[in-house]
This record gives C-alpha cells, sequence and structure tokens, in this order.
C-alpha cells in the first residue's frame, strides 16, 4: 500500500466535492496506479493505493473513501466481482470502473453493482478527472437532499439560529462554547426544553474546524423503538439494497443526539460501541466502517435519575458526559428578555409581511416579569402569535400605545429601572452588577454618568 496526502488543496475547474474527497485507487498495473495517484494527488485531499482486491479489502476494513476507482480485470478476480462481493459485506463508496474491454454483460453488471461511471482504457486525465468530479458532485447532492428532508422532517425542528443575549449566564455558555469548539471531546447540553440547546451544539460545530461538514441532529424520541437502530447505523440486504445511516450521512461532520434519554437499550448498547471505536456496522453488513465524528448529546431529563432507575446505561453516560453545559433558564436572563422580544418582532413582522406591535414600557415590564415555563421558545412562539393576531394576549398587553421616539424612550426606561435594580442588589458595587449584566464596566459607568447616577 502506498499513500499520497497533497500538501495543499487548490479546488480547480473539477469543483469543491473533488478538493475534499479521499480516493482508493486499485489496480494491478503500478504504470497505471501511479498515472492515477499522480494525477489525482494534487486535486485531492487523499489518495491511497492497492495492487490488488485482498490488499484494496484490508485498507478499507481500516479507512472510509469517498470514491473508489477500480479496474476490472485483474488477476484471480475481476473488479466487479469483488465490488459485489463488497457491497454484501458492507462496501458503501461509490465506485468508477476502468477496463479496456467493454461489452453488454459486463455495462450490466457494473449497474448491478452500483458502479458509478465506467471509463474505458486508454483515457486522459481530463477524462478520469472529469468522472470522479461527477460521481462525488452526485454523492454529495444525495448527501445535502437526504440531510435536508431529514431536517425539515425531525418533530421539534429548531431554525438555525444564534444564541442571543448579553446576560451573564448566555455569556458563560458561550465561553464554554469557544473552549470546547476545536476539541474532539463529546459535550452533554442539559437544560429544560426552550432553552437552546440544539442552538448551542450548532454554534458549537460553526465554531469548529467542522464547520464546513454537515451538521445533523437526531431527535431520538422521534422515530420507534424498533427502526432507530436502522435510521442511525444503516442497512445493508443482500449487497443490492442498502441505506445509509445518519452516522453515515454525518461522516466528517458533527452528530447531535437529541432526547438521548430515550433512546431503546439496545441501541444505547451499541451506541457505547461506536463512541469507543469510532466505528459502526450497518444491520446486514459484514465489516465495520470507520467513522470521522464529533458527538453532542442533549436531553432535558435527569439522566442520574435514569440511572439510577435503570433506563439509561451508567457506562454510557459517563461516556457522553465528559463536559456538561447546562443551558440557563429564561426566568435567570431577564436583562435578555427585552433583546430576544425586538428581535423576534422583527423576524416575525418581515417574514409574515405584518405589522409589528407597540412595545411599550407597560408590555416590556409584564414579559420581564413571566417566569417563561417554555423559555425562549415559549416567548418566540408568543410573538408570533400576537404579530398574526395584531395584538399582545391580555396578560401581556399594555394600556398605553406609544410610538417613534417615545417607544425607543420607554425602553431606555426599562434598561435603566433593570440596571439599577441589579446596582442596589449589589449594593452599589458597579464591577459586580457589570458582571451579572454580562456588560463590561466602562459600559455601566457610562449608562450611570448618562442618568446623573
Amino acid at each position: 500500500m502506498t499513500v499520497h496526502a497533497a500538501a495543499s488543496v487548490n479546488p480547480d475547474d473539477y469543483g469543491e466535492s473533488l478538493g475534499v474527497a479521499s480516493i482508493l485507487v486499485i489496480d494491478d498495473e503500478p504504470g497505471m496506479r501511479n498515472f492515477l495517484t499522480k494525477i489525482l494527488t494534487p486535486r485531492c485531499k487523499r489518495v491511497e493505493q492497492a495492487r490488488s482486491t485482498v490488499e484494496a479489502a484490508a485498507i478499507l476494513d481500516q479507512a472510509h473513501f469517498d470514491l473508489v476507482i477500480l479496474d476490472n480485470i485483474m488477476p484471480g478476480q475481476t473488479g466487479l466481482d469483488w465490488l459485489a462481493e463488497q457491497r454484501r459485506v458492507g462496501f458503501y463508496a461509490d465506485t468508477i470502473l476502468i477496463t479496456a474491454y467493454a461489452d453488454l454483460d459486463t455495462a450490466i453488471q457494473a449497474l448491478r453493482t452500483g458502479v458509478a461511471d465506467f471509463v474505458l482504457k486508454p483515457f486522459r486525465a481530463n477524462q478520469i478527472l472529469n468522472a470522479a468530479a461527477r460521481a462525488l458532485d452526485r454523492k454529495s447532492l444525495r448527501r445535502e437532499n437526504y440531510l435536508l428532508k431529514h431536517e425539515l422532517s425531525e418533530a421539534g425542528f429548531t431554525a438555525r439560529g444564534r444564541l442571543l443575549g448579553n446576560s451573564q449566564p448566555i455569556q458563560e455558555v458561550r465561553d464554554m462554547l469557544t473552549k470546547l469548539a476545536p476539541l474532539p471531546t463529546p459535550v452533554l447540553f442539559t437544560g429544560a426544553s426552550g432553552t437552546g440547546k440544539e442552538i448551542a451544539a450548532r454554534s458549537l460545530h460553526g465554531h469548529s474546524d467542522r464547520a464546513g461538514k454537515p451538521f445533523v441532529a437526531v431527535n431520538c424520541a422521534a422515530f420507534a423503538s424498533d427502526h432507530i437502530a436502522e435510521e442511525l447505523f444503516g442497512v445493508v440486504e443482500g449487497g443490492e439494497h442498502r441505506k445509509d445511516g445518519l452516522f453515515l450521512h454525518a461522516d466528517g461532520g458533527t452528530l447531535l443526539l437529541d432526547e438521548v434519554a430515550q433512546l431503546p437499550d439496545q441501541v444505547q448498547a451499541m451506541l457505547l460501541r461506536v463512541l469507543e471505536d469510532q466505528r459502526i456496522r450497518p444491520a446486514g453488513a459484514e465489516r465495520e466502517i470507520p467513522l470521522n465524528l464529533r458527538f453532542l448529546f442533549a436531553t432535558n431529563a435527569d439522566l442520574k435519575e435514569a440511572v439510577a432507575a435503570g433506563t439509561f446505561r451508567q457506562d454510557l453516560y459517563h461516556r457522553i458526559n465528559v463536559v456538561g453545559i447546562e443551558m440557563p433558564l429564561l426566568s435567570t436572563r431577564q436583562e435578555d428578555i427585552v433583546e430576544l422580544t425586538a428581535l423576534f418582532m422583527s423576524e416575525f413582522s418581515r417574514s409574515l409581511g405584518m405589522p409589528a406591535l407597540e412595545l411599550n414600557e407597560e408590555v416590556l415590564l409584564k414579559l420581564s416579569r413571566y417566569d417563561w415555563p417554555g423559555n425562549v421558545r415559549e416567548l418566540r412562539n408568543l410573538i408570533e402569535r400576537s404579530v398574526i393576531l395584531g395584538e399582545f394576549p391580555e396578560e401581556f398587553s399594555g394600556a398605553g400605545r406609544v410610538t417613534g421616539a417615545r417607544a425607543l424612550e420607554t425602553l431606555e426606561l426599562v434598561e435603566q429601572r433593570h440596571i439599577m435594580n441589579v446596582l442596589d442588589a449589589c449594593g452599589g458595587n458597579r464591577a459586580e452588577a457589570a458582571r451579572r449584566l454580562g456588560v463590561s464596566r466602562k459600559t455601566i459607568d457610562r449608562k450611570c454618568a448618562a442618568w446623573g447616577v
């Protein structure tokens, strides 16, 4: 086996998919292997070569490839016979067949074994590069389409967003995400429903070196217990039918298992092995597939209680709880409610094409005093519903209605009242008040000077 890695990958006319691909070349002729390696290496992330199907099978046991370029006529076993055999044991990569002999029987067998393209010898460098780029682009589109359908069908789908607010609790979450982003460590997000666990997980992925790879969120409670293993791990049936699981679709990126406490016992045991080995075995497959995944987990359940009750494996709990992040309740971040309300109001007014409601002082005070058992999700839903109906629910409505400069003035009054209350609670200690509010000491000094305090 010879391994070739490009010093730098420069996307060219053959597209971005080729530039990030890992490719295995299988050919018994050294000249052809070296030719293919020479033209592919400067344009791909990784290129490996095997001089026989036996050597290729050993390589595939250790690594996953995006594409295989396979010679058909080789000593001992044809490439297509080897490919059919590999499909039966769980070989997933797209394959380009190269051969000097093409007939109808070969073409039919190639279709049955799932060959992505067929290149006749002799061929030029641009022919094999175009074939590889086409195969990889089709694979990328299939993956994106599958993940999009999965995301749209997920129960409780969370729109991509960012962590909002400047309070101390949410700033502490941001600081922890910044520390964890470059690491491969599993992270467990806990907290009540609606506190933003998935958004925090997306933020972690977005700041990591995997940001350009898939982020796949799986709601474990959304699948029937007898189907979730197939959805996660995939299935191979007789070598002719295969279904790639979500683990494989997320390969190279980040996988979030939400409501992880809902996983059945059998799947918990399977997941523990994946976390330890970074390998999966689809149902019906004989070969394990290596993975490159960052695992994140989320739950609103108390996993310690679930372990004590025997419904969640203790060894799995310790494996996923390497680092935990508790998402704060909205009721503990009251200083963020004004900002969140204004942002959601602007968002829904624009997206629904309906006028924004006035946020006068009375409305904002009532919103700030409410307990928000549904947290940020409840606030967001309330604003959306209010924009649609053209008014706030009675318990949040304000008697007075203000517009323009006066509306801005009342927002300032709410801000001033809140900051002064925090200062009072801190005994006038501006540094401590700034820490609790999640702002700088200079901000507090500037505001107090403007208010003559």
